[in-house]
């Protein structure tokens, strides 16, 4: 990652509300949310959502997908991990001691949350 691309996502992230929606399309995982969803769990109008869509996608942090009538958004998990490793890449270099590689989200520990979620979602009827 380039410094002005973590700048990019540091700033789309320094919004309160912007990291709300982020936060909670990670939770999601891949499958995402359609957008009155977003809004309905975050209380955010109509417009106001829409702008920080927007945002999160001019950095790269989240995609979109149209499915049916309803279009849906989905965090890109490797964004923040390139922005994690762009952060931590000189990591403890002065002192001379090794840190190892950051931690990174896996598609498929995404995805299996997703699944846990989607099950106790049908468990409770929704």
């Amino acid at each position: 990652m380039k410094t002005l691309d973590a700048i990019k996502v540091l700033s789309a992230l320094a919004q309160e509300s912007r990291l709300a929606i982020f936060r909670l399309l990670v939770e999601q995982g891949p499958d995402g949310l359609p957008v009155g969803e977003i809004g309905e769990c975050l209380g955010l109008a109509n417009a106001t959502l829409s702008f920080h869509l927007k945002e999160l996608l001019h950095a790269g942090l989240v995609t979109s997908r149209q499915a049916g009538r309803f279009i849906y958004y989905a965090p890109v998990i490797s964004s923040v991990n390139e922005l994690v490793e762009y952060l931590t890449e000189n990591c403890c270099a002065a002192s001379g001691v090794q840190c190892g590689p950051p931690p990174v989200v896996t598609r498929a520990k995404s995805e299996r949350a997703a699944a846990a979620r989607s099950a106790r979602a049908k468990a409770s009827g929704r």
